[in-house]
């Protein structure tokens, strides 16, 4: 198991490196093939020469490729202190960058609206997994009935709708209409019950479309996996119906879900943007959203290699727990 974690750990740093070096690539050397002026997109479109030229020297603009790489990663552990134009900037480690445009380094953005992220990406994973792997179990287990037929288009309409129209739905509905509750995003450090309350809409909305997704995995699985020989087998044997479908089948089932819920966790991680837009929620979906339409590069790029890195995380932890939930897995 130890070699195996090291092994995969190592895996994961190379495939940061390689996102980083892709990302740092995309950002900066295309658009300078492309003719396109850097500079000018760090500071704004209004910005005279002498700001323009200061940034290009503080960033390195005009360096090789493979240094302005060099001091990205340098910045990263080591932090890193920009000088040009007679001015210095010095951002602390971790430095993922700095906006010139808000004049703060990108490190503390993340780390200010990634909880709100996280918090809304955990709530719904739990929802969605408990209501999705619950629909589409007792759909494979009473296929062709009213609930069968229900639940899965219940779960088609839950694909089909995109979020904001959700959002904006249950908004009018439960907030404006009914009353019931406070859309407004209180923090948690201000009170629990504001926090709570203000991410209850959020997490359903989020949830109605994973779980419809997860119901009709779990669905399409279960009834796959209840017509191999080991579950004949084991009801062969006498056992019970609730311990073949708990002990045996789930175990199965849980294989494609937990795939799936790497790559969906991890990914939301990195900015769930139509939710948080949806309801006002300052976590780094809305940043990046921000930034991309101010043009502010350091951001984009922070949130994305954030994302990498959630995606990376969250795929080693599933290929850990394979081998918890199924003793027929080795880590090899």
């Amino acid at each position: 198991m130890l070699a195996y974690l090291f092994r995969r750990l190592f895996a994961a740093a190379v495939m940061l490196v390689v996102i980083i070096m892709v990302v740092f690539g995309i950002f900066f050397l295309v658009p300078k093939w492309a003719g396109v002026d850097i500079a000018s997109s760090f500071v704004g479109k209004q910005a005279d020469p002498a700001a323009v030229e200061a940034v290009r020297q503080k960033l390195g603009l005009s360096d090789p490729i493979y240094s302005q790489v060099w001091e990205f990663f340098k910045g990263i552990f080591a932090g890193r202190t920009y000088a040009g134009g007679g001015d210095v900037t010095h951002c602390a480690a971790p430095c993922f960058g700095y906006s010139f445009r808000s004049e703060q380094a990108i490190w503390p953005v993340l780390t200010d609206r990634f909880p709100v992220t996280l918090a809304l990406a955990l709530g719904a994973a739990v929802l969605w997994l408990v209501l999705g792997m619950a629909a589409g179990v007792l759909s494979a287990l009473k296929r062709g009935s009213f609930w069968d037929r229900g639940a899965m288009v219940v779960a088609l309409a839950g694909v089909s709708l995109p979020v904001y129209f959700t959002g904006m739905a249950s908004l009018a509905v439960f907030a404006f209409g009914l009353d019931w509750l406070d859309a407004r995003y209180v923090p948690l450090t201000d009170s629990f019950t504001g926090w709570f309350g203000g991410l209850i809409l959020p997490w359903i909305t989020l949830a109605f479309l994973y779980a419809a997704m997860y119901a009709r995995i779990t669905r399409a699985t279960m009834l796959e996996i209840l017509g191999e020989d080991y579950i004949r087998t084991a009801r062969a044997k006498g056992l019970r119906e609730q311990t073949v479908i708990g002990k045996h089948a789930m175990r199965s089932t849980m294989t494609p879900i937990l795939t799936m819920l790497g790559m969906d966790l991890g990914a939301l991680i990195g900015g769930a943007i139509l939710t948080e837009t949806t309801f006002n929620l300052p976590g780094l979906g809305q940043a990046v959203l921000n930034a991309i339409k101010n043009q502010d590069l350091p951001v984009i790029l922070g949130v994305t290699l954030i994302t990498s890195l959630a995606v990376l995380i969250a795929n080693l932890v599933v290929d850990v727990l394979y081998a918890v939930i199924d003793p027929r897995v080795r880590l090899a």
